[in-house]
């Protein structure tokens, strides 16, 4: 199905296929953090990452919330919709962690009711600066009723994964999310869902399951994936 090479992320290779609507992403194993300084690998992280993505994408699209997600056609690969992504990272917070918590002064941990919903500039060479609703307006990068589009779908999204992760005893603490439209102008949710993507902990414990293990040399980062994976698993 595969067809021509088109792009290759950190944590992704996009090939184009036959179909022009469509594109096959393949997860790798690559790991990085703090804006790409520290780089490694993650046993099995593409093997993880495509199927937790298929699995929340597929309960997403079961709750009515459109995403770019068609197929998985391998352990590693699967067959998205083709989106001109918009350079707006959407940003999901339901506890305090990362780096609100140095911006704001806040403590880890602090839970956020409503949950807050901020927006980055996709933008390395900038280091993804946060940004207010104007200066998405002033860049060009989506429109008035694009943005409010983005604010309640990164809302419902959340509903829902919220929910998901709870039932496998799971606290959401915050995610990035990432839309794209497509070639008739319609917004989709796109890119992945998993644990390089969201801040997970363990309900009870407190155990983080998610990148941060990589990024902080907190070890045992292939089984933390590997739990996120067979406690999801569990719902299917």
């Amino acid at each position: 199905m595969k067809k021509d090479f088109l792009y290759e992320g950190k944590a992704k290779i996009l090939y184009q296929t036959e179909q022009p609507d469509r594109v096959v992403a393949y997860f790798k194993d690559d790991a990085t953090g703090f804006d790409g300084t520290k780089r490694g690998k993650i046993v099995d992280k593409g093997v993880v990452n495509a199927s937790v993505s298929a699995a929340l994408f597929k309960t997403l699209e079961g709750h009515g919330i459109a995403t770019h997600f068609i197929e998985r056609i391998s352990d590693r690969e699967l067959l998205f919709e083709k989106l001109d992504i918009i350079l707006v990272e959407v940003i999901v917070r339901n506890v305090a962690a990362g780096s609100i918590c140095k911006r704001l002064g806040l403590e880890r941990g602090q839970k956020f009711e409503p949950p807050l919903v901020e927006f980055f500039y996709k933008n390395d060479e900038l280091h993804d600066p946060l940004i207010r609703d104007d200066h998405v307006l002033l860049l060009g990068l989506a429109t008035k009723n694009e943005i409010e589009h983005l604010k309640k779908q990164a809302l419902k999204v959340n509903h829902v994964l919220c929910e998901v992760f709870d039932k496998v005893g799971i606290t959401l603490v915050d995610f990035k999310l990432e839309f794209g439209r497509t070639k008739d102008g319609t917004v989709l949710l796109g890119d992945e869902i998993c644990p390089d993507t969201c801040r997970l902990w363990d309900k009870e414990s407190g155990k983080v399951l998610d990148k941060d293990r990589f990024r902080f040399d907190m070890g045992e980062v292939e089984s933390a994936y590997q739990e996120v994976l067979q406690r999801i698993g569990v719902l299917g």
